[in-house]
């Protein structure tokens, strides 16, 4: 969460208020001491109440504007949401009485699933540093396995403490980047910190040395396109969740993977295509999926999506972006497109985007107060979803589905489909108390630099 909050945020708005992220850390040091002091005593009634609290605040929140949404599905959507962190919260405010098993239980089972899913993807895959990926998820079976017993604390303590680990693991991280950002230079990108290179993925992180020198024209909004699996092949048998993350098998035999682009238009496309098409019979395919060096092939970069879908079929998804910083997708494509070389699981389609839309994205949400930007962001249930993505494609790759749920879920940071929270709640209660609803606040407009912003599509 807080590389995402910081990547967000930027380098430039950030760098020369190191400091005060430095305080924000202790912040979340003194949060999470406060916490195991409130378990010497065998009880966290202070921690749990607190978190608890927080929960049910914000979901009253959420019912209360979600009548302001346009569209049945983005109302429908928004009180489900609402309605979760109602009965998180108060599941979390009653459980030290009754549901300290559960929700150990609950936390246990999570860290189980995500350690084995950590262990058999990085063995498969092998990408660089996967040795330390699989060493975290062992560290997560035994978290399971300590959650999940009553030895040697009771249920009721262990749930906090595990969140006061967290606490901690956010504390440190903030602390080791606000003192990087402090000697970073400031046309370097946030990305090229260390902290965001453990797969290499940011190695064309753009470096803007003027930023003021004319850019091209360019129409439009950015467009990420992506052809699922499923919706670029003819599958007959469908497994859900492999078909949308991963690959799904045609009516051949054959397995796809779907693809990834990134459109600005006139001129700029991104899509990193091997030169000749990998066969993917079942029984190879694990061993394409190795991130080493004897599975790199020549790659090719496509024109255009209209090339690719003459060639091919039209993508079957899309998610369009307003905000976002031309410069800064440029210079990243120019130094990306030096070498054309790819790899199934470790250089492909979908990784290009990815990076893409992040360098696209840093500083998106620049602001004169970034410190209270990124406490804000710390607390929104989308950056932690966003969040979760990252560690997930960073854990195996990034996969097309993986990039839909990313972009759709980094659109809603960037560009909110309902308007601001206070316009939001004021529409409700005009339309609680009978009056006249007004227009519509303005959709926002993309960075300074864009010479023709567009409407945002709503996903």
């Amino acid at each position: 969460m807080v590389k995402l909050a910081f990547l967000l945020v930027g380098a430039r708005a950030l760098r020369d208020r190191w400091w005060v992220l430095t305080l924000l850390a202790a912040a979340l040091f003194l949060v999470a001491s406060l916490i195991l002091i409130d378990a010497m005593d065998g009880t966290m009634s202070v921690a749990t109440q607190v978190f608890g609290g927080v929960f049910v605040f914000e979901g009253l929140l959420g019912l209360l504007t979600a009548f302001a949404f346009s569209g049945a599905r983005s109302r429908l959507l928004a009180l489900g949401r609402a309605a979760a962190l109602i009965f998180l919260g108060t599941f979390i405010l009653d459980y030290p009485s009754r549901n300290g098993m559960a929700l150990s239980l609950l936390f246990g089972a999570a860290f189980l699933v995500d350690g084995t899913a950590r262990i058999v993807t990085a063995a498969v895959v092998r990408f660089r540093l996967w040795r330390a990926t699989v060493a975290v998820g062992v560290v997560e079976l035994f978290l399971a396995l300590f959650i999940g017993s009553r030895w040697p604390l009771a249920h009721e303590l262990k749930v906090p403490l595990a969140v006061a680990v967290l606490l901690l693991m956010s504390g440190w991280i903030m602390l080791r980047a606000s003192l990087m950002l402090r000697a970073l230079l400031a046309e370097v990108a946030i990305l090229s910190l260390p902290i965001y290179g453990g797969r290499d993925w940011y190695d064309n992180a753009p470096v803007i040395a003027d930023d003021t020198a004319p850019l091209p024209p360019w129409e439009g909004p950015m467009i990420v396109h992506v052809w699922t699996p499923t919706g670029s092949a003819d599958v007959r048998n469908h497994h859900p969740v492999i078909d949308r993350y991963i690959a799904a098998v045609d009516r051949s035999g054959a397995i796809s993977t779907g693809h990834a682009s990134l459109e600005l238009k006139p001129d700029l496309y991104i899509s990193h295509y091997p030169a000749e098409e990998i066969e993917h019979p079942p029984a190879e395919f694990a061993r394409l999926l190795r991130a080493t060096s004897e599975n790199d092939v020549k790659g090719r970069f496509q024109p255009s999506y209209a090339y690719e879908c003459a060639n091919w079929c039209e993508a079957d998804q899309k998610v369009e972006f307003t905000r976002f910083d031309a410069r800064r997708l440029m210079a990243f494509w120019a130094g990306y497109r030096q070498v054309d070389t790819y790899n199934l699981t470790d250089r492909n389609c979908s990784v290009v985007v990815a990076a893409a839309l992040d360098s696209a994205l840093e500083g998106s949400l620049a602001t004169r107060m970034p410190w209270v930007r990124v406490a804000t962001l710390m607390f929104n249930p989308d950056v932690w979803a966003a969040a979760y993505i990252r560690s997930r494609a960073e854990a195996m790759s990034w996969t097309p589905g993986l990039v839909l749920d990313y972009a759709l879920t980094m659109k809603r940071i960037v560009e909110p489909a309902p308007p601001p929270f206070a316009d939001r709640l004021k529409d409700f209660l005009r339309r609680v108390t009978g009056g006249r609803t007004g227009a519509a606040p303005p959709a926002r407009q993309s960075t300074k630099d864009a010479s023709k912003p567009a409407e945002p599509v709503h996903p």
